[in-house]
């Protein structure tokens, strides 16, 4: 079992790192940014409340950079329990189709004109992932076998792109078939504390559920005989990994859109400081998805551009590189 005094002390050691890297990634990402300030404005941010580098710096940036690293850190630990429980080192938390359905959810109240209702979006997207993690909740209480739990969020993940499709299909004007493709390729711009205090809450709920899960993470590495054999609450424990997992996208998704490559690039990240142990991964795995995101967020920020560029973008054009050499690196070590 990849468990162990050793394994937890370096899980331990890699969690404090990475909780240095996003806290020093999160203060320059609110010092820095489009408008340049001097150091008598930076002085008068921390003097003066009601001053505008006192807005800037408190009322635009740190509440986007708590998004970011909120929903980093959702995606991050979704997609390490997710690789842990259908023990395939390629799912992430949209494997299950909760991302797709969520944002379906979002793009309807968009092509219906409810997007200026206050927390319609958000409501939106987040009922979406319910409904979907609560079916898969279900089948993972029924179905122990992870291929057959796969193959019904690919057909959900197909049934919520398609609808979505149609939704762009049937947008009744330019204009908001624009704002929803503007939702689904991923923003953090313009949330307030208010956006991060209602995101927070079910990412809290779906984090405890993960966390509590692990146990029987841990045990599924020894295979499925093993586990059902082991004593533990093996169908519950199942059941809070996708349901904690469904509440931790959609509260990413009702946050910021559809963010790829996170919950996939950041476990692997750190899955070989931890020896491949699913529970000892999942702490590390929410920092540096937080890390990455908050990192992404402020390149898309400061890259020189006419329009800030999408954060799925950003993700998506330094991620796949990433994950790559990640990759590269793994394959190396296998064949040695």
């Amino acid at each position: 079992m990849p468990d162990g005094p050793g394994g937890n002390d370096r899980a331990m050691r890699l969690s404090l790192g990475l909780a240095g890297l996003l806290a020093l990634l999160c203060v320059t990402a609110v010092a820095l940014g489009e408008t340049s300030l001097s150091t008598h404005q930076y002085r008068l941010a921390f003097t003066d409340a009601a001053s505008a580098p006192a807005q800037i710096l408190w009322s635009i940036r740190a509440p986007r950079t708590a998004a970011a690293a909120l929903v980093g850190a959702a995606l991050g630990l979704a997609g390490a329990v997710m690789q842990g429980l259908l023990r395939n080192p390629l799912a992430d938390p949209g494997v299950l189709g909760v991302s797709a359905v969520s944002a379906l959810g979002a793009s309807v109240v968009i092509a219906l004109g409810l997007g200026a209702t206050v927390g319609a979006i958000e409501g939106a997207a987040l009922g979406g992932a319910l409904a979907a993690g609560g079916l898969l909740t279900i089948l993972a209480i029924r179905l122990a076998e992870p291929q057959t739990l796969i193959l019904f969020g690919v057909a959900l993940s197909a049934l919520g792109g398609a609808a979505t499709a149609l939704v762009f299909n049937l947008s009744p004007s330019p204009v908001a078939t624009a704002e929803v493709l503007s939702w689904l390729m991923g923003s953090v711009s313009n949330r307030d504390w208010s956006d991060v205090a209602v995101g927070l809450a079910p990412a809290t709920v779906g984090g405890a559920l993960c966390f509590w899960s692990g146990r029987g993470l841990r045990m599924l590495t020894l295979g499925e005989e093993t586990a059902a054999m082991s004593g533990l609450p093996m169908a519950r424990l199942r059941a809070a990994a996708v349901a904690g997992t469904a509440m931790l996208t959609g509260a990413a998704v009702a946050m910021a859109g559809v963010i790829g490559f996170v919950g996939l690039a950041a476990p692997h990240l750190v899955r070989r400081s931890v020896s491949d142990d699913p529970a000892a991964a999942m702490l590390p795995s929410a920092l540096a998805g937080g890390a990455l995101l908050v990192a992404a967020d402020l390149a898309a920020r400061l890259i020189p551009s006419s329009e800030e560029l999408k954060l799925g973008v950003v993700t998506a054009l330094f991620g796949a590189p990433l994950f790559a050499l990640v990759v590269w690196r793994a394959a190396r070590s296998w064949r040695g």
